[in-house]
C-alpha cells in the first residue's frame, strides 16, 4: 500500500514554497514587464541552470520563442546549457565553473537579461556566469531557494522560494515561469507601441 503520509509531507512543503511566490506577485509583475520592454526593443533572454533547473529554463525560452498564451511573433531567448557542442568544449578547455560564463561573454550584450535557477543558489558556474554578466552590462535576475544564498545576493534581483524541500522549490519556480511568460504576454503589445512610437520620432 502507497505511503500517502511521503505525499503529505510534500505537499506540505510545496505549499510553503507556493505561498513564499504568492508573496512575490509584484517581483513577477515587474519582470515580465521589464522583459516584455526589452523584447521589444531588440534585446535577449539567456537562461541556464542545472539539472531539473535546466529544464525549467528550457521551458521558460521554449514558451518565448514559440508562444504561451498568445499569438504573437517569436521573441528572442536561448537557453545556454542546451547547447551541448559548445558546452562540452567550454567544459573541456575552460573547466565547469566557466560553461555558462564563456557563452554569456559571446551571446550577451549591455540591455540583455541574463535569468539563472537555482534550488540551491550556490553553483559556481552561475554564480560565473551572473560575474560575467554584470560586467557586460546585462540584467541578472535569479529564481532561487531560501535566502540567505549567494546567487540571489549577487543577482540586480532575485525570487527567493522559501521551502524546506528543494523539489518543492523547484516546482515553485515552474509556477514562476508560467506567470512570468502570462505578464511579458500582457505587457508585450504596450511595449511595442511604444517602441514603434520611438522608433517613428526618430526617422
Amino acid at each position: 500500500m502507497a505511503d500517502f503520509g511521503t505525499l503529505g509531507q510534500h505537499l506540505g512543503h510545496l505549499q510553503d514554497a507556493l505561498l513564499s511566490l504568492d508573496h512575490q506577485q509584484e517581483v513577477l509583475d515587474g519582470w515580465g514587464r521589464q522583459l516584455a520592454v526589452a523584447l521589444a526593443g531588440g534585446a535577449k533572454l539567456l537562461a541556464a541552470g542545472n539539472g531539473g533547473s535546466a529544464a525549467e529554463a528550457q521551458h521558460l525560452t521554449a514558451e518565448l520563442v514559440g508562444r504561451f498564451e498568445a499569438d504573437r511573433e517569436p521573441l528572442s531567448a536561448l537557453s545556454l546549457h542546451a547547447e551541448t557542442s559548445s558546452l562540452t568544449a567550454i567544459c573541456n578547455d575552460f573547466g565547469p565553473d566557466g560553461i555558462f560564463a564563456r557563452q554569456v561573454a559571446a551571446h550577451g550584450r549591455a540591455g540583455d537579461i541574463l535569468i539563472l535557477l537555482s534550488t540551491s543558489g550556490r553553483s559556481p558556474n552561475l554564480l560565473s556566469a551572473a560575474t560575467t554578466a554584470r560586467v557586460k552590462g546585462l540584467q541578472v535576475w535569479a529564481m532561487t531557494g531560501p535566502r540567505p544564498n549567494p546567487l540571489a545576493d549577487l543577482a540586480d534581483e532575485a525570487l527567493p522560494v522559501e521551502s524546506a524541500a528543494s523539489t518543492a522549490v523547484q516546482e515553485a519556480h515552474l509556477v514562476a515561469i508560467h506567470a512570468l511568460c502570462a505578464s511579458v504576454e500582457w505587457y508585450l503589445p504596450m511595449a511595442q507601441r511604444a517602441q514603434q512610437m520611438h522608433e517613428e520620432v526618430l526617422r
